[in-house]
C-alpha cells in the first residue's frame, strides 16, 4: 500500500535524498513530478502547500512536510527502523555534521535557482557560473573528505548506510554533471560507489526515476 506522494524532480539532490531515505526505510510511496526546468515550482497550486516553490515535499500520514533533512528526520523519528543515524549522541552529531556540510554548505551554493541567476541577472558567461560550481564544491569536499576519514568505514560513517550517505550520494551525481574533478578525494568517490551498489540508493537515481522512464 502506498503510504506517502513525493513531490520531486528527477535531478533535485534534495529530491534524491529523500528517495534514497524513503527506499532505505521501505516505504512505498508514489511520485509527482515538479518540473523546475519549466517552472512549475511557481504556480500558485504548489506554493499553496509549499510557498517556498521547493522540492521535495512529502504528503505522509496526514501530513505535509518540507525541506529534504526535515523530511528525513520525521520518517527517522516515524519509521526508525533501519536507523539513519547511530544511537550514541557523539556519533550521531558526527554523522549530521557531515551530512549538514553537503546540506547547509555545498549544496545552497550550487542549487539551481543560484546558478539561473549567475547566468541570468549577473550576465555570468556558462564558463563562469562552471567555475563557480566547480569552486564551491571542491571546497566542501576537501572538508568533508578530512572530517570522515578517521571514522569511516565502508560508508561515510562504520558498515551501514546513514544520513550523510544519503547526502553524499546525490552531491556526487552533481558533481559528475558538472565535471568536478574527484581525483583528490578518494574516500568520497570510494563511500559514493559502494553506496550505489545498495538498491535503495540505485532505485533513487535520477537516471531510474527521470519521467518517461
Amino acid at each position: 500500500m502506498t503510504e506517502a506522494t513525493l513531490f520531486d524532480y528527477y535531478r533535485s539532490s534534495a529530491s534524491y535524498r529523500v528517495r534514497i531515505a524513503l527506499n532505505l526505510k521501505g516505504i512505498d510511496y508514489a511520485s509527482v513530478s515538479v518540473n523546475l526546468a519549466e517552472g512549475a515550482q511557481k504556480e500558485a497550486e504548489y506554493r499553496a502547500g509549499n510557498p517556498q516553490g521547493f522540492v521535495p515535499m512529502l504528503e505522509i500520514d496526514g501530513q505535509r512536510i518540507t525541506q529534504s533533512l526535515a523530511i528525513i528526520d520525521y520518517l527517522e523519528a516515524t519509521r526508525p527502523e533501519p536507523p539513519l543515524l547511530p544511537s550514541d549522541p557523539a556519533d550521531a552529531a558526527h554523522v549530521r555534521a557531515l551530512a549538514l556540510t553537503i546540506a547547509c554548505d555545498i549544496h545552497p551554493l550550487n542549487n539551481l535557482r543560484v546558478l539561473k541567476y549567475l547566468t541570468g541577472p549577473l550576465g555570468q558567461e556558462e564558463a563562469a557560473r562552471d567555475a563557480w560550481y566547480r569552486h564551491w564544491v571542491s571546497e566542501g569536499f576537501a572538508a568533508l573528505e578530512a572530517m570522515a576519514a578517521a571514522r569511516a568505514g565502508r560508508f561515510i560513517f562504520g558498515d551501514t548506510p546513514g544520513l550523510a550517505d544519503v547526502c553524499l550520494v546525490p552531491q556526487m551525481y552533481n558533481a559528475r554533471r558538472f565535471n568536478v574533478p574527484l581525483e583528490d578525494f578518494p574516500l568520497l568517490v570510494r563511500i559514493d560507489a559502494e553506496a550505489s551498489r545498495l538498491e535503495a540508493f540505485a532505485a533513487a537515481h535520477p537516471d531510474r526515476v527521470a519521467p518517461g522512464r
